[in-house]
Formats: structure tokens, sequence, C-alpha cells
């Protein structure tokens, strides 16, 4: 760590946030999205003297991501897939339903029975639920709120709207003496206002979202369950990333258990096997050497 603590970085340096707020330089910021993607120390000490090098006053967020991505990306492709989690769930879109099937499988693989876009009777109306999750005690009713532009959070507005489409739900639950729902779902893959936190602890909604709440959000259930989308490869183009989403393969486990969509691509065997090479690392949580 001697290097890390030697580097002279500019105190002054200011970045540009995605939605515009100007901020100080934070070399711990990178440090931890390193360290979590699985990068070594040593690879971490180069990277952020590279960028450290490199700074001046008004560099935006996004041009020192791609920059310790690209670096990343030269050292551990794999570390490098990792690091870009964030970025390829934006990469989900531009729908939101690529999401909803993202939300469903990672509560599948915490042991519940899941549907997804299912309509379901409400006391005024019918709603179309995004994802609806059961196990022998709780039964989960999530909306999710997908943003494909960074920067963008999820305001008050969201849970408000929510809750009351999960109390008209419950409440016809109530009238036809039926078990209740035991709790209502936000999930966004951006981050909410504190008054849609105040408002969703208040009413009882549970917000989840790529940092919250903290323990339990969404990148931590991410790199607990392995289940990473597909848009995290380094290896498959934009247009092959698409053409998997159009037929429902989200995940990197379901191209590993879908390899003859590869052939439809046109893909040649030696790069098919990098490109299921590097699903298998991802969701084995295995991070080869180079």
């Amino acid at each position: 760590m001697a290097l890390l603590n030697s580097m002279k970085t500019p105190k002054t340096t200011t970045v540009i946030k995605a939605n515009g707020d100007s901020v100080k330089f934070s070399s711990e910021k990178i440090i931890k999205s390193l360290r979590r993607a699985g990068a070594n120390e040593e690879i971490i000490q180069e990277i952020l003297q590279k960028i450290s090098q490199e700074l001046y006053l008004g560099i935006t967020t996004k041009e020192i991501y791609n920059r310790a991505f690209q670096l990343l990306k030269g050292k551990n492709r794999i570390v490098a897939s990792r690091y870009k989690l964030k970025k390829a769930i934006y990469e989900l879109g531009p729908t939101g339903f690529p999401f909803e099937r993202f939300i469903g499988a990672i509560l599948e693989n915490s042991g519940y029975t899941v549907e997804v876009g299912k309509i379901l009777q409400g006391h005024c109306v019918n709603h179309e639920v995004d994802v609806i999750a059961r196990n022998n005690s709780e039964h989960i009713l999530a909306e999710c709120k997908f943003h494909a532009q960074e920067g963008r959070h999820c305001n008050v507005k969201v849970p408000l709207y929510i809750h009351s489409r999960y109390r008209d739900l419950q409440q016809y639950r109530e009238i036809k003496n039926q078990k209740p729902y035991t709790s209502g779902w936000v999930v966004t893959n951006t981050r909410f206002t504190k008054d849609a936190l105040a408002y969703g602890k208040c009413t009882g909604l549970y917000l989840l979202s790529w940092s919250t709440p903290t323990k339990g959000s969404l990148k931590e259930r991410i790199d607990q369950t392995g289940l990473y989308p597909i848009t995290v490869s380094t290896l498959l183009t934009l247009r092959e990333k698409q053409f998997l989403l159009n037929r429902d393969v989200v995940l990197c486990s379901e191209l590993l258990n879908n390899k003859f969509l590869l052939d439809h691509l046109s893909v040649s065997e030696p790069r098919k096997q990098k490109i299921l090479a590097e699903m298998q690392c991802l969701y084995h949580h295995e991070t080869p050497l180079n």
C-alpha cells in the first residue's frame, strides 16, 4: 500500500457526476470498486497511479470509470467484467423487461417461486405486477423501475404510486378473505432520493437499489449469487448482447444452458469457447490470472 499512500493526487481536483453535481475526486471510491471486482493490490495501485496522473479540473466520473475499465481489461478481462456490473445493468434496456427477469432470477436463486409480468385483481382495478415471489412464509409483490440513463434517481413519487397499487391489491384479498401479501417491494437499478427512502420506511415498503439497503443491496445480491447479466461480457458485441436479450437470455448462466444461440450468431468455434469460458468464470466466481 506504500505506493497508494505516496501518490500526490490533486486534492482540489473536482469531478462531474452523471447528474451534473461537482464533487472532490476520491481515490478511495476507485480502490473500493476495483477491490470489489476482484483486482489485486498491484493492479489497483497501477491503475490508480495512471488515473491520478491524467486528472484534470472538471473531468467526469464517466471518463474516470472508462479509463479504469480499459486499464483493467488489459490486465484481467474477468475482473473487468465484474467492474462494469453497474454499467452492464443500464445496458439491459431500453425496455425494463430484461431487468424484471433479472430481479426475478435473483429472487428465484434465493429460494422463491417467481412469476414475471402477471395481472392481479385489485379492489378498484387490475394491476400488472412486475415480479411475484413466494416461499413458505413470504408472498412478495415487486415493482421494478429501470432507468437506461445514468444520473437519474427514483423520487418519492415512485414509492407513493406503487404503495397505492399495493394497498388496492391488499384490499381485494382482504375482501375475499384471502391470505394477505407479506410485503411490497420497489426495485431500481439507480438510487432513491432521501424522501423516497423515508416514505418507504414509513409505509413498510421494501426499497432495493444499487446500494440500498446497506446489507442486501442489489450489487451485494449479484456478487453473492454470481447471477451476472450477459451485458457484463467484454467479449460479446453490443449487437450480440441485444440478440440474446431479445431471446430472453439475460444471465451468463442462461447462455451456458443455451450455447446453440452463439451458432445462430455465426460465432467461430475458437471465439465461442472464449465466450463460454468467460461466462463460466463469472457464474462460478472464478478469477483467472489473465
